[in-house]
């Protein structure tokens, strides 16, 4: 049965609203970051560019490096965005957009995030690199849609709430895993840990400026979570809906994030834009080689 034009909408071309991506301009490994302008480093990498479009703050980049087939997006900040670029991601491998219909062989896609955090634990410093064994969301995203417990945490949710104690207001969290075949791949020499994620910037991640959070010492009581020896390692504002939505719709997705924060020692790294790119370079390297 073909999905109404109004639910999965589509671009005058023909191509998924918001990303401007189908499936024959979309590569198998998807590499997401934040800034729209950062998908200009990937130019400099890739030896060939099959590929480009603009749309908001939504820029796509199709590329190869070593024969390896690239997308690189930005998404944006926040998970609300990421509700949109994954479902769209999705769509674009799985759906015959002409027809609006599902194809009968489903294509799994490696979701690599590169992104930014801040740390919240002293010893791992400004410029280390953290990749993610599992997300915790306090965004609430995946409450609004039905999945399995496969490749969520119930336990550790669980585990999670109780260490917590979170107010009654706030949004029920979800605690997923990330791709075991990526980490191996990908994020060898780097920190591994439980990246947090949360709906904003400033209160939801324990910031006061002007208006006081309303859950004190949010970040001590994360920073002294662990699940299965994996400490909570860092804080950021996407990560959560990637894993979840890969674990729902059957893709492979991970995170790496740059340290330019480190929350209780207070220091921040403002220039951090070449070791970004040696990240982007590295992760690119290692997935074109193994």
């Amino acid at each position: 049965m073909a999905i109404k034009e109004s639910e999965l909408v589509l671009a005058p071309n023909g191509s998924l609203y918001h990303i401007h991506l189908n499936g024959n301009n979309l590569a198998d490994n998807v590499l997401l970051v934040g800034d729209p302008q950062r998908v200009d480093m990937f130019k400099g990498i890739f030896e060939s560019i099959e590929y480009e479009s603009y749309n908001r703050e939504l820029h796509a980049l199709t590329g190869c490096y070593h024969g390896c087939r690239f997308t690189a997006l930005s998404t944006g900040m926040g998970c609300d965005n990421i509700d949109i670029v994954a479902t769209e991601l999705d769509a674009a491998a799985n759906f015959d957009l002409a027809t609006r219909t599902v194809l009968p062989d489903h294509r799994s896609l490696n979701l690599i995030r590169i992104g930014t955090s801040g740390s919240l634990q002293h010893d791992i410093d400004c410029g280390s690199l953290v990749a993610a064994r599992y997300a915790i969301g306090l965004d609430g995203l995946m409450n609004y849609y039905q999945h399995s417990d496969e490749g969520f945490e119930p336990a550790m949710t669980t585990a999670f709430e109780q260490h917590m104690l979170l107010p009654s207001q706030v949004a029920k969290p979800y605690c997923v895993s990330g791709s075991k075949n990526l980490l191996t791949r990908v994020a060898d020499g780097m920190h591994k840990g439980i990246t947090v994620t949360a709906p904003g910037f400033y209160g939801p991640q324990g910031r006061h400026i002007r208006l006081a959070p309303s859950i004190e010492h949010l970040n001590e009581k994360l920073a002294s979570f662990a699940w299965e020896n994996t400490p909570v390692t860092n804080l950021e504002m996407e990560t959560s809906a990637i894993y979840g939505f890969a674990r729902a719709l059957g893709h492979e997705a991970l995170t790496v994030c740059l340290i330019i924060a480190n929350r209780p020692a207070g220091t921040f790294l403002n220039e951090y834009h070449a070791q970004m790119k040696e990240t982007i370079a590295t992760i690119i390297e290692r997935l074109a080689t193994q």
